[in-house]
């Protein structure tokens, strides 16, 4: 089984006994994108059909805005695209994005990853949630802790959805953020990392 076997947030809630909670938990820091940032994005948006496909998302919306944040905290995590994680046979996969800690045998091996960002397939945000929940708890066994939170991000690049594991109660933040607020975006991603 693969994470993409699990296609519903009550499939994989069911398999390891998550308990489903919604609360706005997320506190925007202030991380704001630069005017070169947003010059860019405005600019792919304008002049190509960004959402037209799910690379062209990933390319052109979802990693950009990654990569961006990311620059905030690049001494203290790393940044993968499609990196492979495997706890068992059941919880196996490749997320399409993970922040981890960095690892000090270098930016070649995964450290514990704690965010992990699932682009939504066909804007489908009922199975990509499933999917998530799969790898968080996947994340909690590779790093042998329930007790810390790991998130979860799942987006088509117009829509960002987030989520916190702890233990076995999985939270949805209420508000859902657009891609027309990148502010909110950024702080929202920022805060998740500022939490470790």
């Amino acid at each position: 089984m693969a994470f993409s076997d699990f296609k519903t947030i009550a499939q994989t809630q069911k398999k390891y006994n998550i308990r489903y909670y919604e609360k706005d938990f997320i506190e925007y820091i202030d991380l704001k994108p630069f005017d070169f940032f947003i010059n860019e994005f405005n600019f792919s948006d304008k002049n190509i059909d960004i959402f037209s496909s799910e690379a062209s998302r990933c390319e052109n919306a979802i990693y950009p805005i990654l990569r961006k944040v990311y620059k905030s905290f690049v001494d203290e995590y790393a940044l993968w695209s499609h990196k492979s994680i495997t706890y068992d046979a059941k919880l196996t996969g490749t997320p399409d994005y993970l922040f981890s800690t960095k690892s000090e045998l270098g930016k070649t091996v995964l450290g514990l990853p704690f965010v992990v960002v699932v682009e939504a397939k066909q804007n489908n945000f009922s199975e990509g949630w499933g999917q998530c929940l799969a790898e968080l708890v996947a994340l909690q066994k590779i790093n042998e802790t329930e007790k810390s939170p790991v998130y979860g991000v799942v987006t088509d690049g117009e829509t960002w959805q987030f989520w916190k594991l702890i233990s076995n109660l999985f939270t949805k933040n209420r508000s859902r953020i657009v891609i027309n607020d990148l502010d909110k975006i950024f702080g929202a991603i920022g805060f998740l990392l500022s939490q470790k």
